[in-house]
């Protein structure tokens, strides 16, 4: 089983996850490639726009879809409305695009949150 390691190099993956869905999952898998753990940040966001769920929530739902798999490889941070990332220069970090096949890029939370008001579970 992975330890977490807060001095190992880390990927981070910043999001309003509401909710997490297939494509977040294959986001991760890519991530976690890079460097074997994944801080996976949730934007304080519940109640702004069509956030609906809480950071509770969103925890919830993503250890349900990565657990016990990835257990110790990731960890769920609560950070606040992050809407700008800004560095100076090259500071010992990178700032990169995954792009993912386009099925699981048409993937939408949007939808999603649509679907389940439509069925009553939102």
């Amino acid at each position: 089983m992975h330890k977490w390691d807060n001095k190992k190099p880390t990927a981070q993956m910043l999001g309003r996850w509401q909710p997490w869905h297939e494509g977040h999952q294959e986001l991760f898998k890519r991530i976690l490639k890079k460097t074997g753990q994944v801080n996976i940040m949730v934007r304080d966001v519940q109640g702004v726009e069509d956030n609906p769920f809480n950071f509770e929530t969103v925890k919830k739902n993503i250890e349900d879809k990565l657990n016990p798999k990835y257990k110790g490889m990731f960890k769920i941070t609560l950070v606040p409305n992050i809407t700008n990332i800004c560095y100076g220069r090259m500071v010992g970090y990178k700032i990169e695009e995954i792009v993912l096949d386009e099925k699981i890029q048409k993937i939408s939370a949007t939808k999603i949150r649509a679907k389940m008001r439509e069925e009553g579970k939102l």
